[in-house]
């Protein structure tokens, strides 16, 4: 089934300003300090990427939602994720997402897939995983410091190399019976997962629903246009995964814009047609002409925010070519380990690598990069918008002072920070 031709036409500059207030960043961190603003987020967004790494002093999904929410603190969204009244919960979806927890019917095709990929190992090593099924059923959530005595490893799927001596048989294990649905993680303790028996995570009204697999899709499909904001039919493999094939997405697409829940849309400077949510063409209407006193603001944003989970979309529409170096080589990077991408207003205009450094609390800039064409002294209230937002970011994550590195740029705007102090 061929999706119709869009009658509907966007420029560059209106596609930019539509998605920046679509994914809540015009401006930033203007939702109300509360933890009702995290379910608020995840509702327009679909879910949030969750990564363990906290070099900036934050993980992925906590730096999301700082630059949307006012005041945000990582307790807010820990509640909803491990509190009593748990609104979401850590699935697989695109990868290990946070999603809403009421949708967990149309998730479980990951916890199917996990199920007959790792049928062989789960028997293989039944006697280790019914000692941990009966330590948690006993003792109640649990990490893998309760089988320390396990000196057994296995080759996981992180384990590429073949000379890798392969995982701790216990994590591997814990993690296994996670991507098939026995496990869910209760709560976290830093990088440490403790786990559930799921029935003891999820409401059994929940465990006992079971959406067709065709309806997953649709779910699935449908949640990274939530994400995305002007997704076409295909993308990029870490963004169409677990989604079908194309024609299976070619498909569900036609569809979602027969029901009218999807609206094509023609893109300035894309061949392929592009979709906006039905319910989002509201949004998309009010900023179809620049606001006219508009002062924009600057948010740091997290390696894997939805608004750059598309990156040939970013690269067309921003003129931005990002790629997230902590899993490149050092001496390949072309910036650094953990680099965010600058926004200002409706421009990805740089790069920046703050590093909480746990023992000063000093919040030490790495380095700070800008796009070609882009002077930070001469755009028009940038630099008060990045002092905003440097202190956003200083109290976010706890620390008293700021350094910069003493590049050009690095010592540039130190002077002009200090100026307007």
């Amino acid at each position: 089934m061929a999706a119709p031709l869009p009658e509907l036409h966007v420029s560059a500059d209106h596609a930019r300003r539509f998605l920046v207030r679509r994914h809540l960043l015009d401006p930033s961190r203007s939702l109300p300090a509360k933890a009702a603003s995290v379910l608020r987020v995840v509702d327009r967004l679909g879910s949030l990427q969750f990564d363990p790494l906290e070099v900036p002093g934050a993980r992925n999904h906590d730096l999301v939602l700082h630059n949307r929410i006012a005041g945000y603190q990582r307790e807010w969204c820990d509640r909803w994720l491990y509190g009593k009244d748990r609104r979401l919960i850590e699935l697989y979806n695109k990868s290990l997402n946070i999603l809403p927890v009421r949708e967990l019917p149309f998730y479980r095709l990951a916890w199917t897939d996990g199920a007959t990929r790792y049928e062989g190992l789960l028997a293989a090593h039944s006697t280790l995983a019914n000692r941990i099924r009966d330590h948690i059923r006993e003792s109640g959530p649990a990490s893998t410091a309760s089988f320390r005595d396990v000196e057994d490893r296995i080759q996981w799927w992180w384990d590429s190399d073949a000379a890798s001596t392969g995982t701790k048989a216990a994590r591997a294990m814990m993690e296994t019976m996670f991507v098939t649905g026995e496990l869910g993680i209760s709560r976290r303790e830093g990088s440490r997962r403790f786990y559930d028996l799921i029935e003891r995570v999820v409401p059994a009204r929940l465990l006992d629903t079971h959406a067709a697999e065709a309806e997953q899709l649709r779910h699935r499909l449908l949640s990274r246009h939530r994400g995305v904001g002007l997704m076409s039919v295909g993308g990029p493999s870490e963004l169409v995964l677990g989604t079908g094939k194309a024609p299976d997405r070619a498909r569900i697409t036609a569809a979602l814009i027969d029901e009218g829940a999807l609206v094509p849309v023609a893109v300035e400077g894309f061949r392929e047609v592009r979709h906006v949510l039905a319910e989002e063409m509201s949004i998309l209407r009010a900023t179809a002409a620049a606001p006219p006193t508009a002062t924009p603001s600057v948010s740091f944003l997290a390696p894997l925010d939805p608004l750059i989970w598309d990156r040939r979309l970013v690269k067309g529409l921003f003129g931005f070519d990002y790629i997230w170096e902590v899993y490149v080589p050092a001496p390949k990077r072309r910036h650094g380990y953990y680099v965010l991408p600058l926004l200002f207003g409706d421009r990805l205009v740089g790069r920046i690598e703050p590093r909480l450094e746990r023992a000063s609390r000093a919040l030490r800039i790495a380095g700070i990069w800008f796009e070609d064409g882009v002077g930070p002294m001469e755009e028009p209230g940038f630099i008060p918008a990045l002092a905003i937002a440097l202190d956003a970011y200083r109290r976010f994550v706890g620390a008293r002072a700021v350094t910069w590195p003493r590049t050009k740029p690095g010592r540039e705007i130190a002077g002009a920070l200090r100026r307007i102090a």
